[in-house]
């Protein structure tokens, strides 16, 4: 009983953290003023004010995402929302503060196992040729042949050093010069554009210039690095299918619903939504995108080859069902309706003004379980 009341203390206290290091749901933070300055908000004015991190990215256009590479930065998106995902870790940027300590990490034993299979099989590999020849060779004599010696599989578990406490620190290790940070946060381009257009908080430079892009240009960019070919054409930007517009709209509509949107590559869908985000659960639901044209001449022209733009199979999509209900999470199709290219100016097709014309359509995806829907 023991045990299990000092568990609970110390998952209390730990979920007491998270509320307190993730209680703001975004970047952007309203402030509210001291007492006396509550006599404002009499007369008309406000009592708050908007306090704007800031933020400074570089657009790569190779890995179509934006790197944050200050520390300050990186937390702050982190922190208020889970923007991201730190390039050197599986989710928040953490590979720093993991390098200071003795534990190994998740990754390192992973790689750690991935070696040690790796040399088992050549070793087996080798073992079975060697064996193969001194059998060949006693056939040749008319002998029998030996019994082949093969090495003995690695074992799957690794011993974990302990967390080095205060006394087993020595003095020439104090002298030691700190571990260079790395790792640098990684914004999606969705993410990216969302924080730039939706709330202004994040300032994108331009890789070659070096210097801040415009909205324009952002909108731009972003389109053009989903072009099918080296040299993006003009035209990519004036269209209604590009990638970069159908998975922002997808984005920043469950964003703006309270949501949070991280990749469902995993589970084999395009997003997961949290409803308070990854540290605090698991997600409850999983988005597969579908995308549908408006106008069918809009498809036969287009550039791109869209995910799920065409027929669907139902043993794919029962596959993908039985995945998420494996893990509790509830799959939903997400149908968006791209414009006709004829219904949309060609003003619009090149400014975010285009996203309001787009519709989506919402459809759960629940498995058919015999034994549990008697009723």
């Amino acid at each position: 009983m023991q045990l299990n009341a000092n568990q609970h203390i110390k998952s209390g206290g730990r979920k007491q953290n998270n509320n307190e290091k993730y209680r703001h749901a975004f970047p952007l933070v309203f402030t509210a003023r001291p007492w006396p300055s509550r006599l404002i908000g009499v007369v008309g004015l406000g009592t708050g004010s908007l306090d704007n991190p800031e933020c400074l990215g570089i657009f790569d256009p190779h890995t179509k995402s934006v790197w944050i590479q200050t520390s300050r930065d990186s937390n702050i998106l982190w922190t208020r929302g889970f923007f991201g995902k730190g390039n050197l870790s599986r989710s928040e940027p953490s590979w720093h503060d993991r390098q200071k300590s003795s534990v190994l990490t998740s990754e390192e034993i992973t790689a750690q196992r991935r070696e040690a299979r790796k040399k088992f099989k050549q070793e087996r590999a080798q073992a079975l040729l060697e064996a193969a020849a001194q059998a060949e060779a006693a056939f040749a004599v008319g002998q029998e042949a030996p019994a082949p010696v093969l090495p003995s599989r690695p074992a799957e578990h690794l011993i974990i050093p302990k967390r080095p406490t205060k006394d087993d620190v020595l003095e020439e290790d104090l002298p030691k010069e700190p571990t260079e940070d790395l790792e640098h946060l990684q914004l999606t381009l969705p993410e990216a554009f969302f924080l730039v257009w939706g709330l202004g908080c994040l300032t994108i430079v331009d890789p070659n210039t070096h210097m801040p892009m415009s909205l324009g240009a952002v909108w731009g960019s972003f389109q053009n690095a989903y072009s099918p070919s080296p040299s993006p054409s003009p035209g990519l930007i004036s269209r209604l299918d590009n990638p970069f517009l159908i998975n922002y709209l997808v984005y920043h509509h469950y964003r703006s619903l309270g949501w949070i949107v991280k990749s469902g590559t995993k589970f084999c869908v395009d997003i997961l939504l949290y409803k308070r985000g990854p540290v605090f659960s698991h997600a409850e639901f999983a988005i597969l995108v579908i995308p549908v044209y408006e106008n069918a001449e809009d498809q036969k022209s287009s550039p791109f080859d869209l995910p799920n733009a065409g027929p669907i199979s139902w043993t794919w999509l029962g596959t993908i069902n039985r995945v998420n209900s494996q893990v509790q999470k509830t799959v939903i199709l997400t149908y968006v309706v791209i414009p006709s290219s004829t219904s949309v100016s060609s003003d619009d097709r090149r400014t975010p003004a285009c996203l309001s014309r787009f519709s989506l359509r919402e459809v759960p995806l629940k498995r058919f379980i015999p034994a549990r829907m008697r009723d």
